[in-house]
């Protein structure tokens, strides 16, 4: 039950369809959570130190299909730790100021502070994915040098990966999740949107008809992290049909980033320090 299986970091390629959608045959829900308490107790004391150095950020982007579990993933496990060291933004369609930018404009405008974990529902990415699969470019307001350039997609990998090596070389680490949910899986989800009241709100028939285009994102998918994973910035394929599961390889992912970053809290300043016998002595001195 190793997080690094599922692991694509340019060494070798990825094709999703063989990914498996299910947790291990040898995984044990009751171990696998227990696992999960205590790796996010231990992502929470090096969040606390990332938070007091405030020398390195972390940025995690999770993109999936629609009814992987996305919200929950976030809920169960970024929820452990501390909010005020934490954000965590949804991308959903470009707004009509967002789109009049650049794809990435809205991105660099969520970027977290140094110091803190930044969570993208959704990412940069869906600009190489539903963009890719309906032709969207097509319609963007752009230059026909730009939207008839045959290689369009081609550039936005190279685009991709330029700017996460960039935030890397300031102080930035990146991990990108893609939730892979089975066929059947998304379809029973799916039946509990339309059948229990209680999750009637997460119902969009849009996303339902997406599933008729399942091997185009399947492509999407595959050239998006065959392009972009590298070594700084790499890529997490999980099985997501089992939300335990799931969860559990997500808090060994982020144990093992926020273990490699080593964050330690910060000497006092030497001027501070030089103050601190003063201090000192006025607190034991007695309150008149």
């Amino acid at each position: 039950m190793n997080a690094k299986e599922y692991r694509f970091d340019g060494s070798r390629k990825v094709c999703v369809k063989e990914m498996p959608t299910c947790a291990e045959p040898a995984a044990k829900k009751k171990e696998c959570a227990a696992k999960t308490e205590a790796n996010l107790a231990q992502c929470a004391l090096l969040q606390e130190k990332l938070y007091a150095a405030g020398t390195e950020g972390l940025i995690i982007a999770i993109q999936a299909r629609d009814a992987a579990g996305k919200d929950s993933l976030i809920k169960k496990v970024f929820g452990k730790l501390n909010p005020a060291a934490l954000e965590v933004h949804s991308f959903k369609s470009p707004t009509k100021e967002e789109l009049s930018h650049d794809y990435l404009w809205r991105l660099n405008r969520r970027l977290p502070a140094r110091g803190k974990i930044g969570v993208f529902n959704r990412s940069h990415y869906e600009d190489v994915l539903v963009t890719r699969v309906h032709q969207m470019e097509k319609g963007y307001a752009m230059p026909e040098r730009v939207i008839g350039d045959k290689s369009f997609y081609q550039k936005r990998y190279v685009q991709l990966k330029n700017w996460e090596q960039y935030l890397y070389e300031n102080g930035y680490r990146m991990v990108k999740i893609f939730l892979n949910v089975g066929k059947d899986e998304q379809r029973r989800r799916f039946l509990d949107r339309m059948e229990l009241p209680e999750k009637h709100w997460k119902l969009s028939i849009n996303d339902m008809k997406e599933r008729a285009l399942w091997k185009e994102y399947d492509a999407a998918y595959e050239d998006a992290i065959n392009h972009t994973a590298t070594e700084e910035s790499p890529w997490y394929v999980l099985p997501a049909d089992d939300k335990w599961y799931t969860r559990y390889l997500m808090s060994e992912i982020l144990l093992d980033v926020l273990t490699g970053m080593a964050p330690e809290y910060p000497p006092l300043d030497p001027a501070e320090a030089a103050k601190v016998p003063a201090a000192m002595a006025e607190l034991e001195k007695p309150l008149e």
